[in-house]
């Protein structure tokens, strides 16, 4: 008799299931490689955050603004955009910048006090080298017009002179002691401006900090003048004619300077000051900026910031123009940073021609037109209004349907009245070229804000341009007191997006547990919006239902009728009531109101739609809601511990015992009367639900079982758990049943529990007035370890299956036909009382359904697969790991595991050259890439530090202790994940985006095919154009001494000025000129390798001549020696030998 033993039986099960799970993974075939992937950051917008420098080119008509990151934006025409970064150790806040005019090249200091030149005539600026002062903080530059010297002023008084083309230092210096006059004690402070005279290149003006203004003399080395100012100075700005100055002061006062020595100023004013009976100056603020400009009409612009009293509060929110005897102000919303006035002509010797005012605000950019009366703005074409409200949730869709971005502009210009007091003339910022890039697909982008606003956004070929605006706002009614918590400060704010892009279904969930549901028309319509008041209970499963698996359920259901007065003021958000008029666009049909026990506010943390089974899914933190969107009813409220039924895997105590109790009016409403008669008799609308267990007498694979840690049982944790993940697919109902698959919503738990109900729907010929029936299979099918983040299905080709859609039709004109017979004349707002749980979700919102269904689904629905063998896949990722199931034989196929110290931030399934992977980042900043359903690793590369992101955190400061990187990763896994995942985004064809900062958007790549064309979706910034001739001397101006003056800077600052000290500050080559000193060190070596080679080979010849040369003598030697013994014994005879 033969012996069992357990190693034979184990034995016997490996050669069962391995075989076929080979056999599994050879009939797909992946297509996709690692040298298809490459990470590169590509298009930038939005509006820089936190400004601090600006400078612009007048010839190339190019303007730069840089922000306390080190990042750089270089604007030019509309689709001129280039975003550069400073690396290393100056990647901080750049605080002065500088154009060489119409060189192509761009001088920049940053925060470490290290100046650096760029090389912007490539598309993709470069520092070339840079200069770092190792002893003195810069404070200010400049450089004059056609000049290669570029005076530097630092902390310390001091000023220093570097040439632009090899970034040396000069031996010139001009020291404070020598500034200041021999009777003062005291330290004149930093340099705060330079400006040398228009008319003598050989003068210099320095404004110290204190007030002390000099004149000096750089060929004599000496100061000629000295002006003292009572206040201290904050700018200072030359008339173009060199005979006086202006400056302008802490005290909002403006000075001008005759050039010659006086006491005091010519004039002194205080533009905005009033002088009270007393006497006595009312109080201004600083006036931070001050521009003269003159135009050929003998005009002269007094253009400065600031200066308005301090009494009205306005700090520096004001720009004031001054032409003559009017003055004008111009009041901006935000803070004046700086401010450049546009000129026709570059040279400061002559009259500039102002034309427009460049203002760079704390939050925007607004240019004003000088030409113009009343000095209207220019409409800005660059996407800066991109954080108008804060940005709480992004979602990228590229390769959507290709009339859906004309559709959307379409009514964006419908809707969008068209904007009054602009400037008619064109956008003066003009330099660069750009042609637009055909692009093959479409790509959108929409942005979700604090105030309940919806952005459509263009992004294709490179650029950003608004197509669409969405209020949800409108929908409720203004209240001047919003009872919130804490944490719904703002109860508007938008928090989730899911946007079917074929049947143009749109849902929206608000930070106050408001779920809004969209329907697209293209003409403007009148009609009320239907209200769902949902309160979700917490109650005991088994307390209510018993512990039968088996028992049949009829759960409450919301029927419509009208709320009472009572419930309306119980509502923390009110649906404005009666009939609305609804613009073209996204058009309101549904708004569910949920709340928690006690009318907690509650937090949708999940959302999900099938326009193809006419049902929407959200989850909240307290649990699962399913509405039928046809009928507009709430199908099932269920808690996250109920849908597991009698086999919860988790040790849980009793829910909350008690009912929220309804009120008489409610108790007596008909939706009431009819909960209690659901049984006896079933309404039209009414729902029914079958709970059975899941799988029954059917063991589930072990590793399906295993929790991700001890805590997960743990009684404290039990009611922490939430939905994170929901999605309806046609799927296996029954292990290894392939015959059919069925309408299955699956459902993703932050305990990394995966659940499925499965959906019966009606004929469509009833549709509208048969219930939906929904059957909830208890315990968890799946079950990972971490929050579920994302959930997919793969077909038996490994192709991603599409999510059932209805295509899109403009039933605007038939709308009243469409109505049901049961809806009410009247706003209705019902009311509910089922049982309900926990949810926090992060699905991704907006994920593009591309199949249509144009047939009912009922029961047993077919999926259209060629044979009963063919299989479908999962793919789940959690925040701890990644596996691939087999639905139909509920095995795991492959799976990933992150280390224990890292989790995943968002993990998205994806397309891209005909082949499917999953795309994930990493909390340690990388960007992982595995093929489906292989899950084999094609990239791991380092992307973007998790910390960049610390700007969407509750916690505004962040981590500074890079030793508390551990705690701060818990921190941000605990309380900010969520919040950071909505705002970084993966979409189809190896695209995503993710918010940079506060108001910008970045968006990348891992496509190495996209990496190689970027470059020509890119503008070119510098363009060839013609240097204005400069003002010549006049024969009389030169006579008498009014002309320019010229002056011989490179005699000046030259080798003739000797050697600068070495510890001031250190050269640092750029990567640029590194590459080409390891080029030419590389070109010089084998030059010389060469050399010598050839001089080796010379040698050598030489050698092999010297010899040949001796071998032919030694030849010819023997020749003549055999000769002559031939002819001695040529004539004797034998014998005489």
């Amino acid at each position: 008799m033969k012996k069992f033993t357990f190693r034979g039986v184990l034995d016997g099960f490996r050669n069962t299931v391995q075989p076929q799970t080979a056999r599994q993974e050879q009939e797909i075939h992946e297509t996709l490689r690692p040298e298809h992937f490459a990470v590169k950051k590509t298009f930038r917008h939005g509006f820089p955050y936190s400004p601090s420098a600006f400078a612009f080119d007048p010839v190339q008509r190019l303007l730069v603004i840089g922000d306390k990151s080190g990042s750089l934006r270089l604007l030019g025409r509309p689709g001129v955009d280039t975003h550069v970064s400073h690396e290393g150790e100056s990647a901080c806040a750049v605080i002065l910048s500088e154009f060489i005019v119409n060189d192509g090249k761009l001088v920049t200091v940053t925060a470490d006090d290290t100046i650096h030149l760029w090389n912007i005539r490539q598309k993709v600026p470069q520092v070339i080298q840079s200069l770092k002062f190792q002893r003195e903080r810069v404070t200010c530059i400049h450089l004059a017009v056609a000049s290669k010297w570029l005076y530097v002023g630092t902390e310390k008084g001091n000023i220093h002179v570097v040439n632009i083309d090899t970034f040396a230092l000069s031996g010139y210096v001009i020291n404070w002691n020598k500034a200041i006059e021999l009777g003062r004690a005291t330290h004149p402070g930093a340099v705060i401006a330079l400006c040398d005279n228009p008319i003598d290149a050989n003068k210099l003006l320095l404004a110290y900090e204190c007030g002390l203004l000099v004149l000096w003399d750089l060929k004599g080395k000496c100061a000629e003048i000295r002006w003292v100012s009572s206040d201290p100075v904050k700018s200072i700005a030359w008339h173009y004619e060199g005979k006086y100055f202006v400056s302008s002061h802490k005290d909002g006062s403006i000075c001008s300077w005759p050039m010659r020595p006086t006491p005091k100023p010519q004039s002194l004013v205080y533009p905005h000051a009033k002088t009270s009976r007393e006497g006595t100056i009312e109080k201004c603020n600083p006036i931070f900026k001050v521009d003269l400009k003159a135009s050929q009409s003998g005009e002269t612009f007094t253009i400065f910031s600031g200066g308005m009293p301090t009494e009205k509060g306005a700090k520096s929110n004001c720009i004031t123009v001054m032409v003559g005897k009017t003055t004008t102000v111009l009041e901006m919303e935000h803070a004046v940073v700086d401010f450049i006035t546009l000129c026709e002509n570059p040279w400061t010797s002559e009259t500039q021609e102002p034309y427009a005012i460049a203002v760079l605000l704390q939050y925007d950019l607004v240019l004003i037109d000088l030409l113009t009366p009343g000095f209207p703005c220019f409409e800005s074409p660059y996407p800066m209004d991109l954080h108008e409200s804060p940005v709480t949730y992004c979602t990228y869709l590229t390769d959507c349907p290709s009339d859906l971005v004309p559709a959307f502009y379409s009514v964006g210009r419908t809707t969008t009245s068209k904007k009054t007091g602009f400037s008619e003339r064109e956008w003066p910022v003009s330099g660069g070229e750009w042609s637009p890039a055909s692009c093959s697909y479409a790509e959108i982008v929409i942005t979700g804000h604090q105030d309940g606003t919806l952005k459509f956004w263009d992004s294709g070929a490179g650029s950003l341009q608004i197509l669409y605006k969405l209020k949800t706002a409108k929908i409720f009614e203004k209240s001047k007191s919003i009872q919130t918590d804490s944490s719904t400060e703002h109860p508007l704010a938008i928090q989730l997006i899911h946007l079917c892009s074929v049947s143009r279904r749109l849902c929206v969930a608000g930070a106050m547990g408001q779920v809004i549901l969209f329907k697209f028309r293209k003409v403007e319509t009148t009609s009320e919006v239907l209200v769902l008041e949902i309160p979700i209970l917490f109650e005991n499963f088994d307390d209510i239902y018993g512990t039968s698996p088996e028992c049949d359920f009829i759960p409450h259901q919301v029927q419509k009728t009208e709320s009472s007065e009572s419930d309306k003021t119980d509502s923390l958000l009110r649906v404005k009531s009666g009939a609305q008029r609804k613009p073209p666009g996204f058009q309101s049909q549904l708004v569910c109101l949920t709340t928690g026990p006690n009318k907690r506010t509650v937090q949708v943390t999940s959302l999900c739609i099938s326009s193809a089974y006419g049902l929407m899914a959200y989850g909240t933190e307290y649990g699962l809601v399913i509405i039928d969107i046809i009928q507009k009813v709430c199908l099932l409220s269920i808690a996250c511990p109920d849908l597991y039924g009698a086999h919860d895997p988790y040790s849980r105590t009793p829910k909350s015992p008690k009912r929220i109790e309804t009120k008489d009016d409610q108790s007596r409403s008909p939706s009431s009367d009819q909960l209690c008669n659901a049984e006896a008799e079933p309404s039209s609308c009414c729902f029914c639900a079958h709970l059975r267990k899941c799988f029954v007498g059917e063991k589930v694979d072990g590793s399906f079982s295993r929790s991700r840690s001890s805590s997960m049982s743990s009684i404290d944790m039990s009611s922490a758990e939430s939905v994170t993940c929901l999605a309806f697919i046609e799927s296996y109902n029954k292990r290894n049943d392939m015959l059919s698959v069925v309408p299955t919503l699956w459902v993703g738990t932050s305990f990394g529990s995966i659940l499925t109900l499965v959906v019966s729907m009606p004929e469509r010929e009833v549709r509208k007035s048969q219930p939906v029936l929904v059957t909830i299979n208890g315990g968890p099918v799946l079950r990972l370890k971490g929050a579920i983040t994302s959930m997919s299905f793969l077909d038996a080709f490994g192709s991603i299956i599409p999510f059932s859609s209805e295509p899109w039709r403009d039933d605007s004109r038939d709308a009243k036909k469409e109505r049901t017979p049961t809806k009410s004349s009247s706003r209705t707002s019902p009311t509910f009382t089922p049982t309900t749980a926990n949810t926090i979700s992060n699905t991704s919102g907006g994920n593009v359904s591309s199949s249509a269904s144009s047939s009912g689904i009922s029961g047993s629905v077919s999926t259209g697969l060629d044979t009963i063998a063919d299989r479908q896949y999962i793919v789940i990722a959690s925040e701890k790991q990644t596996k691939v199931f087999d639905i139909a034989n509920q095995c795991c196929v492959n799976r990933i595991q992150f280390s224990e110290m890292d989790f995943a931030v968002k993990a998205k399934t994806i397309t891209m050259k005909d082949g499917t992977c999953l795309a994930t980042y990493l909390s340690n900043g990388h960007l992982m890439v595995h093929s489906l359903p292989s899950l084999k690793l094609l990239m791991d590369t380092e992307f973007l530090p998790l910390m960049d992101l610390s700007f969407q955190t509750k916690c505004k400061q962040g981590i500074v202790d890079p030793m508390l990187s551990i705690w701060g990763q818990q921190i941000i896994v605990h309380e900010d994940i969520t919040q950071i995942s909505k705002i970084f985004c993966f979409s189809n064809k190896g695209h995503g985006l993710y918010m940079a900062s506060p108001t910008e958007i970045q968006k990348f790549t891992i496509s190495s095919e996209f990496c190689q064309f970027i470059l020509d979706m890119m503008g070119s910034l510098y363009t060839v154009q013609e240097m204005p001739e400069q003002p010549k001397e006049s024969f009389f101006k030169g006579l008498f001494g009014g002309g320019a003056k010229s002056l011989d800077r490179e005699e000046l600052f030259g080798e003739q000025s000797g050697k600068a000290n070495r510890s001031i500050a250190k050269h640092i080559p750029g990567p640029t000129l590194e590459q080409l000193n390891q080029r030419a060190s590389t070109a010089a070596s084998e030059i010389s390798r060469a050399h010598l080679l050839a001089m080796e080979r010379g040698e050598k010849l030489n050698m092999l001549e010297e010899r040949a040369e001796r071998m032919a003598n030694q030849a010819q030697d023997f020749s003549g020696t055999a000769h002559s013994l031939m002819l001695k014994y040529k004539d004797k005879k034998w014998y005489q030998l």
